[in-house]
């Protein structure tokens, strides 16, 4: 296997991405301990995106493959029960580089999941979702016209590739941020459960509270935060969305 490898990353070495950063404990993005590797560039602009430096495609610092798979053999045996999660950003918009590191990972004998918005097209990024052993899909907004005016975009690639993960029995861990006066109304959690209760591959869902974490990366970058007078969920508002969730009999976290 040692010998494929190599030849292997030989073969590819000049396969470059523009990366952001890297995380070598992460402990909450898939099962286990995980390797983050965060890919630049996102298309959406999400009012509550608390990483407003991962968007703009070209910033970031350019790594190919081989250099960014030396960050990752050298601590496989660590990684073993974990495994590796490709997030950004949108790791699709990278999806020709992004193929070729889940199938490298897969020769390494690593567990890959990609955290993704599910915002391209399915056609650009269904190889990668063949090729990953998990995805990690964030649903911003249950209602395609609220997703539109919360981030720029509809939901329909979105709902696209969940589909598409039915189809082809793929493990979905589902994340949904509650933002009060957007995502967080009874009719959006009960309309969200819905939607995820027919889907079998749904093995997780997960309801994050919104927060103002990322709110100083704003004034950083000279761009105006629209959500700097949003309330953040209190735990009760949380216990109570996740009642509402479990009425629909899905695996909450």
């Amino acid at each position: 296997m040692k010998q494929t490898l190599k030849n292997y990353i030989a073969n590819y070495k000049d396969i470059t991405a523009r990366v952001h950063s890297f995380e070598s404990f992460g402990a909450a993005d898939g099962p286990g301990v995980r390797f983050v590797l965060f890919l630049q560039g996102c298309k959406l602009r999400c009012l509550y995106c608390h990483n407003p430096d991962t968007w703009a495609i070209h910033d970031g610092q350019c790594w190919n493959l081989k250099e960014i798979l030396k960050k990752i053999v050298p601590y496989k045996k660590f990684y073993r029960k974990g495994g590796v999660t490709i997030s950004g950003g949108e790791p699709f918009l990278q999806h020709e580089f992004l193929y070729e590191l889940l199938r490298a990972l897969r020769y390494i004998g690593l567990h890959t999941a990609v955290d993704t918005s599910g915002c391209v097209k399915l056609e650009k990024a269904q190889k990668c979702i063949n090729e990953a052993d998990m995805i990690l899909l964030d649903i911003k907004e249950i209602d395609e016209q609220d997703c539109l005016k919360l981030t720029g975009a509809g939901n329909a690639h979105t709902l696209r590739m969940l589909q598409y993960c039915e189809k082809r029995n793929k493990t979905v861990w589902i994340r949904y941020v509650c933002v009060p006066n957007y995502t967080m109304s009874e009719e959006k959690i009960r309309a969200l459960g819905a939607l995820l209760a027919p889907f079998e591959c749904v093995q997780n869902v997960q309801l994050l509270p919104f927060h103002q974490l990322g709110a100083y990366k704003y004034k950083e970058l000279n761009l105006k935060y629209k959500l700097a007078d949003c309330a953040i969920p209190s735990e009760e508002e949380m216990r109570k969305a996740n009642r509402m969730l479990a009425e629909h009999h899905l695996p909450i976290v």
